[in-house]
Order: C-alpha cells, then sequence, then structure tokens
C-alpha cells in the first residue's frame, strides 16, 4: 500500500499519549482545522481534488495523483482574511473543477450574509473563469447564492445542469428588461460558458431534481405570504421519463418539529422511482415511489428505534446504493450487494477503522474514493480499483494529530429523574481509571442534531487534557423520532437541560467526576445549555463555557426578521412564558458558577449580540465572566490559531475554576 506523502504536513512523530505534550502543543494539534475538508475524484478515477485549509483561515484547492505517488499541486487559494473560503469542488470533466466559493459579508438588520459563486478551473489552476451567471447593473436585487449543480452530466460533454436564481432586471427608457424571477434550471458548458434555459424561472420553486443523467424530474414549489415570507408547505410534482406535463407528487408540511408529509431527496432513473423519506411510527422512514404514472409506493428501510437519516449516494450519477441510521453506531444498509460485500471486505482490511463510507466514484465506479476511520482515529482516505483490488492511501484527515494516542468514545445509558433512558458517549482519558476525575457535561448543538460514534476533535481535547466527556443526546435532539425531540430544544427545553443536569449527576453518581470537579461545555446550542443548565440547578456545574451560544430567544427570533424564513423561525421558537423563562441572558442572576464565552462576531448562524448580552447580563447581576470576541471570524471559529488558544484558555479557565 503506497501512501502520497505531503512532507510539508504529514510529518509523523512518536506515538505519544497527547496528555504528556504541554498544553500549548496539544491545543495546537487538535485545534488545527480538518486537512481534507472535502475531496472528490475524477471521472478517470487517477486524480483527487481536495479543499485544503491554507494558513490560519485562508483555503485552497490542491489536485494530486495518488497512483503516481505525488505531484500535488495547489491550484486556488484564498486567504479568508475577507471571510471567502473554497466550500467544495468537484469534477465536470476529467480535466475540469467546478468549486464553490462562500463570501461572509454585513447583510440586513442584526444579521451577517454569506453569498455564494461557482468558478470552473482546469486541473492545473488554469483558465478560470466564473460559472455563476453575471448580474446586470440592470439588475432590480442581489442573488445571494451562485447557484447549485444538480447534475454533473448535463450532457456527457462537460455540461452541468446548475439550478440558480434568477432578478428581474429593468432599465428606464428601454426595451432591456427581463421579468425572469425566481429559481430556474440552466445547462452550462464549463469550458465555453455557453449556457441554455432547460427549466424556466419559477417564483415558487425552492428545489428541482434530476435523474442523474441530465433530466429534471421534480420540482418543489412553495408559496409566500403577502408579506414575501415563506409559507410552510411545499409542494412536490414529477414529469414522467417521456416528458410531458408536471404531475403531483406530494406535499411536506414543515412544522416546529419533525415535518409531516414525503420529502423526496432522490432519483432511480433505473428504476424509474424517487427515494424520500416520511414518517413511519413516529419516526423517519425512507420509501420507494414509482414516478411512471401509477405512483406505487415502497417502504424500503426503517428502523423501530431510530430515524433511518441518510442515503448513500456515489458516483457522477449520484446513484443511491444504501441507506443508513445512527443506534449506538452508525449502520449501512446497501442495496448494491456488490458494494456491501465490498464494505464487509474493507471493513476487516482495515482493522481498528469500523467507519468504512464511499465517499466518490470514477465514471462507470471502476475506482473508489474510500474514507475509514474510527473513535481513536480521525480517519484517512484511500483509493480503490475495483479491477485490480488495489488500494492507494491518499492522506490523513488530521495529520497533526499522526501518531497521538487518543481516547475511545464508549456508548452509555444515563437515566433521566423520571427514569428515561438518556443515550450518550463517553470519553475517558486514555489509560485513566475512569475514576474520580475532572468530568465534563458537553450537550451537542442544534438543538435539531445529535451526536453519534466517531472522531470528535473537541471531546478529544479535553479528554486528552484528562477529563472525562459525556455528550448525551437529551431529549430534544434528533434522530430517535418526533415523541424524542417533543416540541424542540427550546419550547421543550425544561426536559433538555433537565436530561443534560441529569448527566452530570450521574457521572457524580458513578464516581467518574471527582466531587466539585464538573463543568459544562457546549458550542451554539450546546452553548446554550450549558449556560440555562444553571436555571434548574445553580450548583451543579462549577464552570461553564459557551462558544457562540444563544441566550435570548427574542434575539435569536429577531435575527431573522426581514429573511423569508421568519416565520419558520417565530414557529420553531413558540411564544409564551418559555421565551423568557428559556432564555439564559434574562436569567444571568441564578447563574453562580464562572463563565467563559467564546463568539466570532461575523456569525450567521447566532447573532454576536447574543454573547454580548450575556456578558452585560452577568456582569450586572455580579457574576464572574470572561468574554471573548473574534474578529472577522463565523459560527465555527474557523482559524487553526484561533481554536488552539480557545482550546487552551477554556482548558487553563476550567483547571483553575475547578481547583486542577
Amino acid at each position: 500500500m503506497r501512501r502520497l506523502i505531503l512532507a510539508a504536513v504529514c510529518a509523523a512523530s512518536a506515538a505519544v499519549p497527547a496528555a504528556a505534550q504541554d498544553a500549548a502543543a496539544t491545543a495546537h494539534a487538535f485545534g488545527a482545522r480538518e486537512y481534507i475538508r472535502q475531496i472528490s475524484l475524477s471521472p478517470d478515477g487517477r486524480r483527487v481534488a481536495i479543499v485544503i485549509p491554507v494558513g490560519p483561515r485562508g483555503t485552497g484547492v490542491m489536485v494530486a495523483d495518488p497512483i503516481a505517488g505525488g505531484g500535488a499541486k495547489t491550484i486556488l487559494r484564498t486567504p479568508g482574511t475577507d471571510g471567502e473560503q473554497v466550500t467544495d469542488c468537484h469534477w465536470a470533466t476529467a480535466n475540469r473543477i467546478v468549486c464553490e466559493v462562500a463570501i461572509n459579508r454585513p447583510g440586513v438588520g442584526v444579521r451577517n450574509m454569506v453569498f455564494s459563486r461557482l468558478i470552473a478551473l482546469d486541473a492545473d489552476g488554469r483558465n478560470q473563469k466564473q460559472v455563476t451567471a453575471r448580474q446586470s447593473y440592470r439588475a432590480l436585487g442581489v442573488a445571494q447564492f451562485g447557484g447549485d449543480v444538480i447534475d454533473w452530466t448535463g450532457d456527457g460533454k462537460g455540461g452541468i445542469l446548475m439550478a440558480r436564481s434568477y432578478v428581474p432586471e429593468q432599465t428606464i427608457g428601454t426595451r432591456l428588461a427581463s421579468s425572469a424571477e425566481g429559481l430556474g434550471v440552466e445547462r452550462v458548458d464549463v469550458t465555453t460558458l455557453r449556457r441554455s434555459n432547460v427549466e424556466y424561472a419559477n417564483a415558487d420553486a425552492v428545489e428541482y431534481l434530476t435523474d442523474g443523467n441530465g433530466h429534471v424530474r421534480i420540482v418543489g414549489t412553495r408559496r409566500s405570504n403577502s408579506a414575501g415570507y415563506d409559507g410552510n408547505v411545499i409542494s412536490y410534482s414529477y414529469r414522467k421519463a417521456a416528458g410531458g406535463g408536471w404531475q403531483p407528487l406530494g406535499k411536506l408540511t414543515l412544522g416546529d418539529g419533525y415535518g409531516t408529509g414525503f420529502n423526496p431527496v432522490a432519483i432511480d432513473r433505473a428504476l424509474d422511482a424517487v427515494y424520500g423519506f416520511e414518517a413511519k411510527d413516529g419516526r423517519q422512514a425512507l420509501y420507494r415511489v414509482k414516478l411512471d404514472g401509477s405512483m406505487a409506493r415502497e417502504l424500503v428501510l426503517d428502523h423501530e428505534g431510530v430515524d433511518v437519516d441518510g442515503l448513500i449516494r456515489i458516483g457522477r450519477q449520484r446513484r443511491v446504493v444504501g441507506a443508513s441510521y445512527a443506534t449506538e453506531r452508525r449502520e449501512t444498509v446497501y442495496f448494491d450487494k456488490e458494494l456491501e460485500r465490498l464494505s464487509a471486505t474493507l471493513g476487516k482490511a482495515l482493522p481498528g477503522k469500523p467507519i468504512v463510507g464511499i465517499v466518490d466514484a470514477s465514471d462507470g465506479e471502476r475506482q473508489l474514493l474510500i474514507f475509514a476511520g474510527s473513535d481513536d482515529d480521525p480517519g484517512r482516505y484511500y483509493l480503490y480499483d475495483k479491477a485490480t483490488r488495489a488500494m492507494v492511501e491518499v492522506l490523513p484527515a488530521r495529520p497533526e494529530l499522526e501518531g497521538v494516542t487518543l481516547a475511545t468514545m464508549t456508548p452509555v445509558r444515563v437515566p433521566a429523574a423520571d427514569g428515561t433512558a438518556i443515550p450518550g458517549y463517553l470519553t475517558l482519558p486514555h489509560g485513566s481509571t475512569g475514576k474520580g476525575l475532572p468530568a465534563i457535561v458537553m450537550p451537542h448543538g442544534g438543538p435539531g442534531s445529535r451526536d453519534e460514534w466517531g472522531f470528535d476533535w473537541w471531546a478529544q481535547y479535553f479528554a486528552a487534557r484528562g477529563f472525562a466527556v459525556l455528550q448525551p443526546n437529551f431529549r430534544g435532539s434528533a434522530g430517535y423520532g418526533a415523541g424524542w425531540f417533543q416540541k424542540n430544544g427550546f419550547q421543550s427545553w425544561r426536559t433538555a437541560i433537565g436530561d443534560v443536569n441529569d448527566a452530570g449527576r450521574w457521572l457524580l453518581g458513578q464516581g467518574i467526576a471527582a466531587p466539585g470537579k464538573l463543568a459544562i461545555v457546549g458550542w451554539s446550542y450546546g452553548g446554550y445549555a450549558a449556560l440555562q443548565s444553571a436555571a434548574l440547578d445553580p450548583d451543579l456545574f462549577k464552570a461553564i463555557v459557551a462558544v457562540a451560544p444563544v441566550t435570548d430567544l427574542e434575539t435569536l427570533r429577531a435575527e431573522s426578521l426581514g429573511f423569508t424564513n421568519y416565520p419558520h423561525v417565530d414557529r420553531f421558537i413558540g411564544r409564551g412564558a418559555h421565551v423568557r423563562q428559556g432564555s439564559p441572558a434574562r436569567n444571568a442572576a441564578a447563574i453562580r458558577a464562572p463563565v467563559l464565552l467564546f463568539h466570532g462576531d461575523i456569525d450567521v448562524n447566532v447573532g454576536v449580540a447574543e454573547s454580548r448580552l450575556m456578558a452585560k447580563a452577568l456582569r450586572e447581576a455580579g457574576r464572574p465572566v470572561d468574554y471573548v470576541e473574534y474578529k472577522g471570524l463565523d459560527h465555527q471559529l474557523d482559524d487553526g490559531e484561533v481554536r488552539a488558544a480557545m482550546l487552551e484558555r477554556s482548558d487553563a479557565f476550567l483547571r483553575r475554576a475547578l481547583g486542577l
């Protein structure tokens, strides 16, 4: 097995426990941004395009030839200093790559906005062109997003199908105007930039699905109200393979929790059917519906305890080959028997890496791009050739952690106060007895999310520094059905935060956490949960770290004013006493533990005003608080130096607060 070695980033070191390294070195190793941020395989199966970090905040695109064992070249760079990042790259032809560049800019009201544009370039970096249609000075508005590639085989010759937003144009005193408005589809040649309409702009359209071979088969439409806000019902229509007019497929109603109705996701051209998700017995299941006019419906996969929430698609046609769900670990069910056998074989051939997934495939699926990793291995990528059965290693996902001994993650069940078993994951420091440790409860973000078994850089860092880390999937988490999700983690905050606090009590009761050595750490909704935990039990946690937290539900609601999704956000947060009672900034006096806050000032997920408000409220209540604000960073604090500093400062804060 050969390995593509990039000396600048992959220098290996002897395996030593991370806790044995000094604090600064450990923080830098874990705070480093993931080296392979996104990766794709060329149609001929020989080269990969990788989105990589460049410097503390920048991004780049690197093209490498794993089979030849070298030739890696960075063909595009963005400095990241002005909020510009490459987010995604895919091969349109064997020599032409299309990349999305996102730009964070000041927006309306209290929110920043992210804009995006698509560019195309050759595999050597030459011949760069903007694929996104350039706006005329006559445009009556701004196209925020530069388009989404919905089909990579629009004509088989480098033409793609791209869904894009049209903005009407007008010039006084001339006939130079366009009334086209809304989402449409066009075919674009990524070399010549010739473009032609496939689906004319539709003001109500929100989504188009193709069969992976250049034909649009499904459209989703949503009516807006008189004020221009989005409705809560998406109506889906389909057309037959032979063409013709649109026919009704179904409706998806968006609620304050799980939606209801059929949500189409991917079309299988060979079966002339669409795969989609819909509730069954209170949990999400995968269905298949025929598009031949019969509307014949088939249950493909469900699970009695969790949502089926993943669809496995590979190759340039995005062929559906399986589905997945997460119990204690994520399980994949392959519909393709050859890939099922291959997955089992690779799982045995790569000992210690039980997470094996197919990332991409060449034309004809002769070569496969594989990821393999585990809880104590950040993972690495391989190129596999079906004909020769040879596998070549491409790169590790996190070279800075090469040779570092990491902790294992164990699924656990934590009893809540009402007897409900709360699933979660316990990560103990490598080599520890698991008793009498400083400990952290780490609630996840979302709240419509969940933690899963696998590598987690944040939890692993604290374990490396000697902390036990418990990540509970409290009620209000996604993945376990509508009953578990309840009304979401804001409207049902008492239950969600109660479960989080019960996780802390369990750590103490089991003797895992030493008395007086329990803290809570969270990011986004997790930061909200960390702060709000004191509203139910001010004496439980002795230190609180919150990164980019929601702190006031009315402020969160106001952040969406002026945006079309405001009604959805409004419904999700809800109205009533829970808004005041469930807002940490309005209950700052209840917090007794010292608080450390971090936030980026161009956060588009949770406005920086939330942490500023929280810090102000804590100070006015006479509570100890440290607040660190980072200029020019978004919700993810996507800067290796900043993340390292955040980790090191958090560790020092926790040690001081817990008396370590």
